[in-house]
């Protein structure tokens, strides 16, 4: 596993070293928020497999509002949690970008083929 961080570079200006450096940090603190996101989801689904076999086992009925009340109001929490971390990226990212100038260029070019 490479050490990033000590590694160094002896041809590097320091502006260069200096990105580099902010790069790693960046990189860093994206894979602890992801961490948390997983760690969350985690937590998430423990916690309410175990919320609704004690209500279930407790005489509850299974398919009720009250079961799963927890699960829908944190899913709501983990949601915002997943967008906090992937961002508007996630759905409508580069990739998403290109396929749709590419579209609009196919487009604009069948349209001039006929005039």
């Amino acid at each position: 596993m490479k050490n990033y961080e000590l590694e160094s570079y002896d041809n590097e200006t320091s502006k260069e070293r200096f990105y580099r450096e902010e790069a790693y940090l960046r990189a860093k603190q994206k894979v602890k928020k992801i961490l948390g996101f997983y760690w969350h989801l985690a937590s998430y689904i423990i916690v309410n497999i175990f919320i609704i076999i004690v209500i279930v086992s407790n005489g509850g009925e299974l398919f009720s509002f009250g079961t799963f009340a927890t699960a829908l109001f944190w899913g709501i929490g983990l949601a915002f949690h997943f967008l906090s971390v992937y961002g508007p990226d996630f759905i409508f990212g580069k990739k998403w970008e290109e396929r749709k100038i590419q579209e609009f260029m196919e487009k604009e070019q069948s349209h001039h083929k006929f005039e």
